[in-house]
């Protein structure tokens, strides 16, 4: 695919996709999903790709849907908000998520509806401290979309996730860490050094032990705590078997560094 709304390529195992509508804040038209979908697909089938960074071209991470696409704008002459969910944001999200290697939001400046969303799919979100977080519907009577209503009560609890939601108040990046809703907010001239250096560390760790964990912990809202000590065990029986598990037992008992493949 010839891309024109994005940025997308892979060096030494990292996978980095860039939302390039810089004029707009990155906000999302119907061929942004399609090109966005695309570079999933090539990071998810590709052998090589061990860490996906995803960012924003410009002074913006990603402002939501681009309200002027009339595919999907009020009234226009495309599919309803709804369908818009789920034909291009509930895909979105969920391939996000399902990403069998860790996933890095850089958040270089204002993510905004369903923009903020997606950056809380990713598995690590580092922000600038001149970022924000704005969870926009409540202004256009509409619910926070693309796994709001989902992340932010997990991530903050019910009283501040209602209170964002509700409110659709700018939250900056540093209470954004502070109340657990991202990983780390770093200082601006900090974002592009601080996510290289975590990119490259994931590039060279144990992916399927990395991919593991994440499904591991996902799943594990919907189980017991019995249920869960029996998918541990049967991961653990995986992953025992895997190379890179080998890899790191030598590379323990012979005092070195462990050469990871991913494998």
């Amino acid at each position: 695919m010839d891309y024109r709304t994005i940025l997308f390529g892979r060096e030494s195992g990292i996978a980095r996709l860039t939302l390039n509508r810089p004029e707009r804040l990155n906000s999302f038209t119907v061929q942004m999903h399609e090109e966005v979908r695309d570079a999933l697909t090539r990071v998810r089938n590709d052998p090589e790709a061990r860490v996906l960074v995803l960012t924003g071209a410009g002074r913006g991470f990603c402002a939501g849907q681009d309200l002027g696409d009339r595919a999907v704008a009020p009234g226009g002459e495309g599919i309803d908000l709804g369908e818009s969910i789920e034909k291009y944001y509930k895909p979105l999200v969920l391939a996000l998520q399902d990403l069998p290697m860790p996933v890095i939001a850089a958040v270089n400046g204002v993510a905004a509806g369903a923009g903020a969303n997606i950056a809380l799919a990713c598995d690590l979100v580092i922000a600038a401290r001149s970022a924000s977080f704005v969870q926009a519907f409540a202004k256009l009577g509409l619910v926070p979309d693309s796994g709001g209503t989902w992340f932010l009560p997990r991530l903050v609890g019910t009283a501040r996730a209602l209170g964002l939601a509700l409110l659709g108040e700018k939250l900056t990046a540093e209470q954004a860490e502070q109340w657990g809703l991202i990983w780390r907010c770093v200082e601006d001239d900090q974002l592009v050094p601080t996510v290289e250096e975590l990119a490259r560390r994931f590039a060279a760790a144990p992916t399927r032990g990395l991919a593991r964990t994440k499904q591991a912990i996902r799943e594990s809202w919907s189980r017991t705590l019995e249920q869960q000590l029996d998918v541990e065990r049967d991961l653990q029986r995986e992953l025992g078997r895997t190379a890179d598990y080998a890899e790191g037992v030598a590379a323990f008992l012979e005092k070195r560094s462990p050469n990871f493949t991913g494998r």
